[in-house]
């Protein structure tokens, strides 16, 4: 499975946005010049996590973005979800039941091998990034990266 850069920026992001002091927003080019991030690209991730209701924006110019919900409820697949989307990565195209190897309907009452083994493995995956929170994320940055933000965002947050 290939995930956009953007899973990688957004939760970077979320991350950051976690350790913003609680009713603070932080502007979206702060967040681009934060991460080295073109602006124009970050801004559509952004809004996507924002329109998934992982993310706060306010507009004008005391605009910017928090997270929309405490950090130890937002999950690292929500942040996956909101970036690409919710469908499931593999779709059976049944073609056990075509060609001249062709199963017959007998066959084919059961679910498909092939489907049901990527069904599982996608669960899995699921299940592993559910079980992530954004505040255990921030738990695990080095001590100083956590300070360095901490002494950044009273400048970059408001």
């Amino acid at each position: 499975m290939k995930l956009s850069q953007g899973v990688e920026w957004g939760l970077h992001c979320a991350m950051l946005l976690a350790q913003v002091p609680p009713g603070g927003l932080m502007r979206r080019d702060a967040l681009a010049s934060h991460f080295g991030l073109p602006e124009a690209y970050l801004a559509k991730h952004l809004q996507a996590m924002t329109r998934a209701g992982v993310l706060y924006a306010n507009s004008g110019p005391k605009g910017g973005y928090r997270l929309a919900r405490a950090p130890e409820s937002v999950s690292a697949l929500d942040v996956v979800e909101a970036i690409e989307g919710t469908a499931a990565p593999f779709i059976c195209q049944e073609i056990r039941q075509r060609g001249t190897g062709a199963s017959s309907s007998e066959e084919c009452r059961r679910p498909c091998l092939v489907n049901t083994m990527m069904d599982r493995a996608d669960e899995a995956w699921r299940a592993s990034l559910r079980s992530v929170t954004v505040a255990e994320l921030v738990t695990q940055l080095p001590d100083s990266v956590r300070t360095r933000n901490e002494e950044m965002l009273p400048r970059l947050a408001h």
